[in-house]
């Protein structure tokens, strides 16, 4: 029998990660596009860490779907910077926020740093939730900022994300390479250990 679990996010890119780093053979991951019901609302993310974005996230849910879930909040944090994009990671350059508007302001800002203020790490926090427990998984990825964008695979910051130890950008590693040592990767790892006891 599988065991069905909800992502809360729109973003297919993410979707599939997830569907990747869990592989459990019961186990089916879900987008809200999936459930074709355009009348749900948005769950405004108003908390100032990314755990606090995913606890909203998944409650939020939670109360209009009341089905298990996992919600994350995700971003990239420049300690140079003042800890920005942080959780205004995707919606960093503003209202009309793209990729290439976030990546081209964050590149303008740091354009006058020297290379040891360029380093940086991605935050994942991802909360399970059903009528039982709620569970948070965290992950960490460090690395430094590079000057332009290299590498066509990712999404988001990927292209400006340098791995010192691979000598590669996220955006220049496969997926599974990019999974053993990404912020999501850790967190839904953790995620899976703790399914494979709970279904």
């Amino acid at each position: 029998m599988n065991f069905e679990i909800i992502f809360t996010t729109t973003n297919s890119g993410k979707v599939q990660e997830a569907s990747r780093l869990l592989q459990l053979e019961n186990i089916k991951v879900f987008s809200l596009n999936d459930l074709n019901d355009f009348n749900l609302p948005q769950i405004p993310e108003t908390g100032i860490t990314f755990e606090e974005n995913a606890r909203i996230k998944a409650r939020g849910y939670f109360d209009l779907l009341k089905k298990p879930l996992i919600a994350d909040d995700s971003g990239l944090i420049v300690p140079a910077l003042n800890n920005e994009p942080g959780v205004l990671s995707a919606r960093y350059s503003g209202g009309n926020s793209t990729t290439a508007k976030n990546n081209a302001l964050l590149l303008k800002k740091m354009k006058h740093l020297k290379a040891s203020d360029r380093n940086a790490y991605f935050h994942c926090a991802l909360v399970y939730k059903d009528e039982f427990i709620e569970m948070l998984f965290e992950g960490k990825c460090y690395g430094r900022i590079t000057e332009k964008p290299k590498g066509e695979k990712g999404f988001g910051y990927d292209p400006l994300f340098f791995i010192p130890e691979l000598n590669k950008t996220f955006a220049e590693l496969s997926i599974l390479e990019k999974n053993k040592i990404s912020h999501r990767g850790m967190a839904f790892k953790a995620l899976k250990v703790f399914l494979k006891k709970r279904v």
